[in-house]
Formats: structure tokens, sequence, C-alpha cells
């Protein structure tokens, strides 16, 4: 039985959802409830559950910012937002943080079975193994020049062929020692380095409703369609596809199929 854990700054919203939902029927038992992300942290590391129920919108700590918190902390709990709010902005944030899930308010109770359905049948992770995306690639500070060098060639060439072994030359170092000092610097690769940049960029070409999920993947460097799912289903655990209909509300561009 899943354990879960709701954050909701509503009191009517938060108690309606403790009490009114058959949890039982849903495999689940709430193990605790706060009012509020900072009055939730402390709780959700004493009561470690398997998934955490929150709001977004919320004084002293929102959602997101809990959802950083608890991946910094490398936390097992799976996330799933509650908005009332259809913004691209959030459902953005949203999946750069590894959202289990995103569901509006009010909320439904089958979509939420399915949800929590899902996630119990997911095999236990290593919250360590698969890094979250930053929210801002700034978010790295290299004090090794090389290491700098190669984090602004990633902002400035994610669209184009970039390999550690060209930069390495570039700056006159052999490949091992800058793999290594990005690694004691970042705490990634520079393969993985360089798949974070390109997500970033290719969620806000989805999210714009704009582009083909092909056309993302050529304008972001991943060039290769099934290269592209590939990496996005890797990081993100959803399709690019997927993604683009949560934030479009289902639209397809002409032509696009549905596979």
């Amino acid at each position: 039985m899943l354990k879960l854990f709701i954050v909701e700054d509503e009191e009517i919203i938060r108690r309606g959802l403790v009490c009114t939902i058959d949890w039982l029927r849903l495999g689940a038992k709430v193990v605790g409830e706060a009012a509020d992300g900072a009055a939730a942290l402390a709780a959700i590391r004493e009561t470690a559950p398997d998934v955490v129920l929150t709001d977004i919108r919320m004084p002293r700590m929102d959602g997101l910012e809990l959802a950083r918190q608890l991946h910094s902390e490398h936390s097992a709990a799976k996330i799933v937002f509650l908005t009332s709010y259809a913004d691209f902005e959030y459902a953005q944030e949203a999946v750069r943080l590894q959202a289990a899930d995103y569901l509006l308010k009010p909320v439904d109770e089958e979509e939420l079975a399915a949800v929590l359905q899902r996630i119990a049948a997911e095999p236990a992770a290593d919250p360590a193994a698969a890094p979250a995306i930053p929210a801002l690639f700034q978010e790295y500070h290299a004090g090794n020049p090389y290491v700098h060098h190669v984090l602004s060639a990633i902002k400035n060439g994610y669209q184009g062929r970039l390999s550690i072994e060209t930069l390495a030359a570039e700056q006159g170092v052999s490949m091992s020692y800058l793999s290594r000092k990005i690694k004691e610097e970042t705490g990634q690769t520079f393969g993985t380095l360089l798949a974070q940049y390109r997500l970033q960029q290719s969620i806000e070409l989805l999210a714009a409703g704009t582009w083909r999920v092909y056309e993302v993947a050529e304008q972001t460097g991943f060039g290769d369609y099934k290269n592209y799912c590939a990496v996005f289903k890797k990081y993100l655990h959803t399709t690019p596809k997927a993604f683009m209909q949560q934030v479009t509300g289902g639209l397809r561009l002409e032509g696009e199929t549905e596979n």
C-alpha cells in the first residue's frame, strides 16, 4: 500500500482530500498533511511517504520549491502536483522536476486512481541514479576555467555537433583530464550536461505548440527523432509527444500523427 502525504494550503480542500477520497480503494493511506511546503518538509522526512500530493501555489514554500528540496535530499517520494492554473510554465517546471504527474483541481478521483496505480506498478528507483534537470543551467558554477569553457560551449553551441574530444583539443588538455574536471565540478558527465541543456531548450519549444516533435529534435541538436524520444524518456519518464499534448490541451499540429 502506498504511503501518501498531502500538502495543500486551503484547509477545506486539504480536509476534503484527506477525508472524502476512498484511499483504501486506491491502494493508499494518508500518513501526513501540511498547509505549505515548509511545514511539509520536516514531516516528509519523518514519514518517508511513497507519494507527495502537493499544490503548486502556496505561501512560505510552494510545491515546486518543495520538490526541489526533496530532490536535493534524494528523496524517493514521487511528486504529484495539483494546481488550479493550467499554465505552460508550471507544466514545464513540473516535468523538469520529474513529477510523477500533474493534475488540475478539483481532483478527479478516477484520474488520481490511475496515477497511483501506475506509481505502484513502477519498480523502485534509486533517486540519485536519475538526476532531475536543473531549473537553470546557471546552477552549475564552474571554478575551473576549462569546465567553464565547456559550459559556455554547450549554451552557445547545443544546436550543433559538440564533443568532449573537440573541446579538450581546443583548450590544449587531454580528454581524460577534462572529463575528470567536469565530473568534479558539476557531478555530471559531459554527455549528461549536453543532454540536460538540450532537453531544457526542447521543453520550451514543445510547450509553445508551434513545432512538430521531429522539428524540435532538429532545432535542439538531437537530430534524430528516435534518439530525441529515447533521451527525453530516460530523463523525464514520458515522451515528447505526451508532454506536448498535455501542455497544449491535446491539440495537434496539422499533419501531426498520433505515433
